[in-house]
């Protein structure tokens, strides 16, 4: 996410704060390299102007330049600027005071839209309400169905008709959503490859008629500038609530989050991040301004964390851990709890300076495959205690795994290194970083 206008803005910040005393001319020079960044990854050139402006405008003043460190004061500046053109802080969702709540989604054909509704109803359920999916889009059975089929992984209830009706069917939702107690809906509308007026006339007529708390504008933040054209037509016609930005795990060059919320004045309110129907954050623009910038985003990184993690799992860990007990067998479970956190590419992008050291090494998450294939060809004994695999076992667990004698024998030593990791650290005398470099994927 954001990977280009990330390396863009460093480059240019680094350069300014590598300057002994901070001038008009060399913020001047600098804010042109702002801009060129910003207007390449897509963001609305109004809002760049703008946001330029305000930058150069604080930049120059006496309270920078007298500044001890005036780099990082610019950085500061850049930082505030951006969360405020994003927002300034997290919008919450609004909920009825008498159940079920609505959501309404709505955006174009393509967008993410039915995917967006099985996260944000998982996403709910996460947080202990009873969400019910609804398939509105008339037109589109190849929709209606891909709805179901995510409700069924989910084991999520989801409202469909044979009528022809949107209107009506969700209304009959909202009686169906009651009866069997459940508290939020959210309404897959229909989309199309373009906006036309009978798509409009229908999504304000399901406004009109169910009043739902929130209704969200799903814009595919691959498609920059014509995502933030698309959400203005909506905005006049629907006068949504919030904004969601789906595919921002692929290479979004960022203009949409940019310009979205400038142009429209309605908040981002979630971020779709992967294709798993757990893959959706909240939006944060202090998060993001600090992702974009290659600061990380420890908060986010730490909520990721307490979702994925078994506390109890983690208890008996530390005990094992203090033991000198940790096994192949806990390495194994500490995988698949860092799976369900996310790719690892952006797990390790939201530390701090860590981003900076991985861009030329590459991750691959396919490693974990590997390393789960031959930690299941091993047997139980062999994970309790990998000591006791010679060469013959080792040959064994290859073939079983369909992987090389040398892999085996890399993830055995890398096990080994981190058990005396570990031991130096339950000891106190653990001062390293690992090398980013040396591992292995």
């Amino acid at each position: 996410m954001f990977e280009d206008l990330n390396a863009k803005l460093e480059s240019v910040l680094r350069k300014i704060r590598g300057q002994g005393k901070l001038t008009e001319k060399n913020i001047a020079d600098s804010l042109k390299e702002v801009r060129r960044a910003l207007l390449e990854a897509d963001v609305n050139y109004k809002v760049v102007k703008e946001f330029v402006n305000k930058v150069q405008e604080k930049a120059v003043g006496e309270e920078v330049l007298r500044s001890v460190t005036p780099g990082q004061q610019i950085l500061k500046i850049v930082y505030d600027e951006l969360v405020q053109l994003m927002g300034g802080s997290h919008s919450e969702l609004k909920f009825a005071g008498i159940p079920p709540t609505i959501i309404m989604l709505a955006g174009l054909q393509g967008s993410g839209k039915t995917t967006f509704a099985a996260k944000l109803a998982n996403y709910f359920r996460k947080k202990g309400h009873r969400p019910m999916l609804v398939a509105a889009d008339i037109y589109r059975p190849a929709a209606i169905e891909q709805l179901k089929q995510l409700g069924k992984q989910l084991d999520m209830p989801v409202f469909a008709s044979e009528s022809k009706d949107a209107v009506r069917i969700c209304r009959e939702a909202v009686q169906a959503a009651r009866e069997q107690m459940r508290d939020v809906i959210i309404l897959d509308t229909a989309g199309r490859l373009h906006i036309d007026e009978e798509m409009m006339q229908e999504l304000e007529r399901i406004k009109k008629e169910l009043k739902p708390q929130e209704i969200l504008f799903v814009a595919d933040g691959m498609t920059g500038q014509d995502a933030v054209n698309a959400a203005k037509e909506f905005l006049q016609r629907l006068d949504f609530d919030g904004v969601v930005l789906t595919k921002m795990d692929g290479d979004a060059r960022g203009g949409a989050a940019l310009s979205i919320r400038a142009v429209t004045q309605r908040p981002i309110k979630f971020l779709s991040v992967g294709e798993k129907l757990d893959a959706i954050e909240l939006f944060h623009p202090d998060r993001l301004a600090s992702r974009i910038l290659g600061m990380g985003d420890v908060v986010t990184l730490v909520e990721k964390a307490q979702e994925a993690v078994d506390v109890e799992k983690a208890r008996k860990l530390e005990e094992r851990i203090r033991k000198n007990e940790f096994t192949l067998e806990d390495f194994y479970e500490q995988i698949q709890q860092i799976k369900k956190m996310g790719p690892l590419e952006q797990i390790l992008g939201m530390i701090p300076g860590i981003g900076k050291q991985l861009k030329n090494v590459p991750i691959d998450d396919k490693a974990f495959v590997r390393v789960e294939a031959i930690i299941n060809s091993m047997t139980p004994e062999e994970r309790r205690k990998p000591q006791i695999i010679n060469g013959s076992r080792r040959r064994r667990i290859a073939q079983g795994s369909g992987t090389r004698v040398q892999d085996v024998n890399q993830l055995l030593n890398q096990f080994e290194e981190m058990r005396k990791m570990m031991k130096k650290m339950r000891r106190g005398k653990f001062k390293g970083m690992v090398n980013p470099g040396s591992l292995p994927f």
